[in-house]
């Protein structure tokens, strides 16, 4: 007995559908043998009763009519073999008949009364003196175009009966093997689908326990072999995600240990008194610096967590690009200068380029490429951000740099929030995730090139403001003569001069 289930019901279905098709079949099998049967037997009869009638009217006079020894010739002449040849009047009496029994009574079946009426009449009923099925074909007899007589063949239907009635059970027999064989099938295919499925049921219950490093196993086709690597997919980036969560709550408590470590060390020791003013004040720019790296740390983790509930509020208006990254430029200018990196702005637009959105979210975005930029450089390199109109309607900023690069194995993570391709490197490992998030609410763009021991190219493509679209449609690529214009100012700035750009270093 099959258990409640997915699988009873598809062995229940594959026998209800082969079930009524297997009877409809039967049923339609058993009507058209038995039509089939009786239509031959009468199609025998009625043909030797129009023989019959043929012969009466060609051959009868009417002196011979009246002798009863012509019916007896012609009961012997039309006479067929387990068939019952009567000749009757009008009203249904026996006049002669091959059968020595003689009716006690008139013949009033259908066959009879049609003959009557001058029609070939046919009648399949049960015999009154027998009780035994039969079929009677009755045929009229003319003499001088009048309807006399009636020749009537009479057959019994027992044995056709009894033969339909063995095809009918041999074909149920049939029947029921077919079933039997598909109920077989259907038990089989129930078992290839839920095996699976109760093998992945398993599993998942014990991913929902969370163990995580369970797998499903098996090699499975189509939805279900889908499902499974789907499941295992989840199951795969579950424990990625925590071991990122794990690495995340170690870095973040370390990076918050340091300061706290060193605000509480220098509060204690200026506690003590007894230093002079020049130690004081270096404590104190020391409690500054660290408790600045802590709000910076504290708003980090705040501004993903608004970023995740979509609880972020811009602030929207009109944005010169070029300004914010001046802006950006200063801000960082004191962290570059520490490792002698030089950071230069190269405008290769032809007309002051605005956006429309967040000014400060957006320089919080480039504060944050050009800040890692600076990290994972070496002493003594450069920068470059570089401003273009590569397509009508956007603006495109490029953070280029000479650093370590990024390898193949990690480009694709890096985005991934508490990501960090250096655990030693400080932060949270969610800058960039969060400077994703930010360039998609402004509906731009976030591209990473980088090749290990080469250097990052990190391009952000935002939507210019409709003003600035509208009103500079067609100025969106400079000329032959500016672009070889900043071609010539570029070579000269790498040179050491200073034309046509902003540099800082």
């Amino acid at each position: 007995m099959i258990k409640k289930g997915i699988g009873r019901q598809i062995v229940m279905q594959y026998f209800i559908v082969v079930f009524v098709t297997l009877f409809m079949v039967e049923v339609i099998f058993s009507l058209a043998i038995r039509v089939y049967y009786y239509d031959t037997i009468y199609n025998h009869m009625s043909t030797h009763s129009t023989w019959a009638s043929d012969f009466f009217q060609k051959f009868v006079r009417l002196s011979s009519e009246r002798d009863p020894a012509y019916f007896t010739e012609m009961l012997r002449t039309f006479e067929l073999d387990n068939t019952e040849l009567m000749i009757l009047n009008r009203k249904g009496e026996v006049k002669a008949s091959s059968n020595m029994f003689q009716a006690d009574k008139a013949i009033q079946t259908s066959d009879v009364m049609q003959a009557a009426a001058g029609n070939m009449g046919k009648w399949v009923g049960r015999q009154t003196s027998t009780g035994e099925m039969v079929m009677a074909v009755s045929t009229p007899l003319q003499v001088r175009g009048e309807n006399r007589y009636i020749v009537r063949f009479v057959t019994s239907l027992e044995a056709v009966n009894a033969n339909l009635m063995k095809l009918t059970l041999f074909s149920a027999a049939v029947c029921l093997a077919v079933l039997a064989l598909v109920t077989l099938f259907s038990i089989g295919l129930a078992n290839s689908i839920v095996k699976p499925i109760n093998n992945i049921r398993a599993v998942s219950a014990q991913m929902a326990k969370g163990k995580f490093d369970v797998r499903i196993k098996g090699d499975y086709r189509y939805e279900l072999g889908e499902l499974a690597a789907t499941l295992n997919y989840m199951a795969q980036e579950i424990v990625r995600s925590n071991e990122l969560k794990d690495d995340f709550i170690s870095s973040i408590s370390h990076e918050l240990r340091t300061p706290l470590t060193g605000i509480k060390g220098w509060s204690e020791t200026l506690t003590l008194g007894g230093f002079d003013p020049e130690e004081t004040k270096i404590g104190m720019g020391i409690i500054a610096k660290e408790t600045d790296r802590l709000i910076g740390l504290v708003e980090e983790m705040l501004d993903f967590s608004k970023l995740q509930r979509n609880e972020m509020k811009l602030v929207i208006g009109q944005v010169n690009l070029k300004e914010l990254l001046q802006e950006t430029m200063l801000n960082v200018w004191a962290k570059a200068e520490q490792k002698g990196i030089q950071i230069k702005l190269e405008d290769r637009t032809t007309q002051p380029v605005t956006v429309t959105g967040d000014g400060n979210r957006l320089k919080q975005v480039f504060l944050n490429l050009v800040d890692n930029a600076i990290k994972f450089s070496d002493e003594n390199s450069w920068i470059h951000l570089v401003i273009s109109r590569t397509e009508p309607g956007y603006v495109l900023v490029e953070v280029v740099d000479t650093g370590i690069g990024i390898s193949e194995e990690h480009l694709n993570k890096v985005k991934d929030r508490f990501f960090q391709v250096n655990h030693q490197g400080g932060g949270t490992g969610l800058g960039l995730a969060i400077t994703q998030q930010l360039v998609d609410l402004h509906h731009g763009t976030m591209d990473l090139h980088s090749e290990l021991g080469v250097g990052t190219t990190v391009s952000v493509k935002l939507p210019l403001s409709e003003e600035e679209e509208t009103g500079n449609g067609n100025n969106s690529e400079p000329d032959a003569s500016a672009a070889g214009e900043a071609a010539l100012d570029s070579g000269r700035n790498d040179a050491g001069g200073e034309k046509n750009g902003e540099e800082m270093g």
